[in-house]
């Protein structure tokens, strides 16, 4: 019997508690999961590749079959190259399932056999998301409640505090 490995990618800029919370689930559902830090040349990003893999790594360190990398090109190929059976997305509310519906039909018309798995949040990490993270940090405001304790510090230090 093979491993099932699955992979979920993300720019993780920075990784939340509603990341970590799919993280979690989909870990108990595979024998492996790859938390991809997408390089994603089209945003800006407040952190860098290293950095955002770092925070994910002591983030997850608490799940042994959780390994993070980092990736620069098209998902599906990476996917292959690790023998995944799987394409872990996370979905908030509606309005994010239509581009990953549109996303899932295009990674399944390039690659048949791995599949696309969706995957909610706790209910009260439904509103997370980094871009609001980054938002209050930069307002100097606590987001301890929303984030690592190693992710807090790290924005306490981007943003001077």
């Amino acid at each position: 019997m093979s491993n099932k490995i699955a992979i979920y990618p993300g720019t993780f800029d920075p990784i939340t508690n509603g990341h970590i919370d799919v993280i979690e689930r989909a870990a108990s559902l595979f024998d492996k999961v790859i938390v991809v830090v997408a390089v994603n040349s089209k945003k800006t990003q407040l952190f860098s590749d290293e950095e955002r893999k770092d925070m994910a790594k002591t983030a997850l360190s608490h799940l042994p079959n959780v390994e993070v990398d980092i990736y620069n090109g098209l998902l599906l190929d990476y996917a292959v190259q690790k023998k995944a059976s799987a394409l872990v997305r996370g979905i908030r509310a509606v309005s994010d399932f239509e581009y990953e519906f549109q996303l899932a039909l295009m990674n399944r018309k390039i690659v048949p056999d791995i599949k696309t798995l969706f995957l909610m949040p706790h209910e009260k990490y439904t509103y997370l998301n980094s871009s609001i993270i980054r938002e209050l940090a930069s307002f100097k405001q606590d987001v301890t409640e929303f984030v690592p304790k190693n992710v807090s510090e790290m924005l306490k230090t981007k943003f001077g505090e």
